[in-house]
């Protein structure tokens, strides 16, 4: 069956501190293309392999972390749908359409506040602007590429307090699937929850913390475990703060490695994982084998990693 209601992560609007140094870090390092800047300041970068006009937004501001992340439906019906949908759950609170045109290129977006205190927003509609190759008889990659180059923003991973009614949210209203979890204790609480509304192992995840509204990282994927180790010395080469890795995820299974841009937010770049098709069963990790489940190959837990957020 084709992918329908929330198809995948759209966009991330980010805080920094420097907004040039921000801006060279993204596109220097991390690879991502500018696509525009706006009145407000605001600079717009792709992934090559992305065909819509951004999915990266950075703002200057006084504290680093996440405005808001944005995730693209299948058509206005539908972003109609779910936008009433969401006002009716009583889920989430700040319920507000934000009009045509206030983010470039971008149509009518539907923004509201998830329980764990995370500004999430929906959208049907950004220009499409192409990744540098015709649509008929293209190569496999354009020429220039630069720094890390992933293809695509991948997901998020964001941390609060209120994790079981956002989890809800997400697979009630918004259609998601759970790939996996973690859980603690006799009674089993859950504290991490990896969602999907594609084929993916996450377009987004939650770990239960006890403030609102923090960030962990961005994450942008790789075509394999040769380009992380490519990653890893562009880190060196550019003097880039690392946090861990090279390294191996037991959930999702994906080779990564954590780095921080010069506001203190983290970047992920990764490669690999499965297919979570619908019918895949919920993978379960208890909190006794979590060093194992985040770091694969070091199977000890990263305080840091663990700690350090936006």
């Amino acid at each position: 069956m084709a992918l329908t209601g929330v198809l995948r992560p759209g966009h991330v609007q980010l805080r920094v501190l420097d907004l040039e140094a921000a801006v060279k870090h993204y596109g220097n390092v991390l690879g991502l293309w500018e696509t525009a800047r706006d009145a407000q300041g605001r600079v717009y970068f792709k992934a090559w392999d992305e065909h819509d006009h951004h999915s990266v937004v950075l703002r200057e501001a006084e504290s680093a972390g996440m405005d808001f992340m944005g995730f693209k439906v299948d058509s206005p019906a539908t972003l109609k749908k779910l936008a009433d949908d969401v006002k009716a759950s009583g889920l989430a609170t700040d319920c507000q359409w934000i009009e045509a045109g206030e983010m470039l290129k971008t149509g009518q977006r539907f923004r509201f506040t998830v329980p764990t205190g995370h500004v999430i927003e929906l959208f049907a509609e950004k220009a499409q602007v192409g990744n540098m190759m015709p649509l008929e008889n293209p190569e496999v990659y354009p020429d220039n590429l630069k720094g890390m180059s992933p293809t695509r923003f991948d997901h998020c991973l964001l941390y609060g307090d209120d994790l079981d009614g956002t989890v809800k949210l997400f697979i009630d209203v918004l259609g998601f699937r759970v790939a996996e979890q973690v859980v603690a204790g006799p009674d089993r609480l859950q504290i991490a929850a990896f969602l999907t509304c594609s084929n993916k192992p996450h377009d987004v995840a939650f770990i239960r913390h006890p403030e609102k509204n923090k960030f962990h990282h961005a994450s942008f994927i790789l075509d394999n475990w040769g380009e992380v180790l490519k990653a890893a010395d562009i880190i060196t080469r550019h003097r880039v703060s690392l946090d861990i890795g090279p390294t191996r995820h037991g959930i999702t299974r994906g080779e990564t490695i954590y780095f921080f841009d010069p506001s203190g937010n983290r970047n992920e770049v990764f490669s690999g994982g499965y297919i979570a098709y619908p019918d895949r069963p919920t993978l379960t990790w208890t909190d006794d084998e979590l060093g194992r489940a985040i770091f694969y190959h070091d199977r000890k837990l990263n305080e840091a990693f663990l700690s350090v957020v936006t």
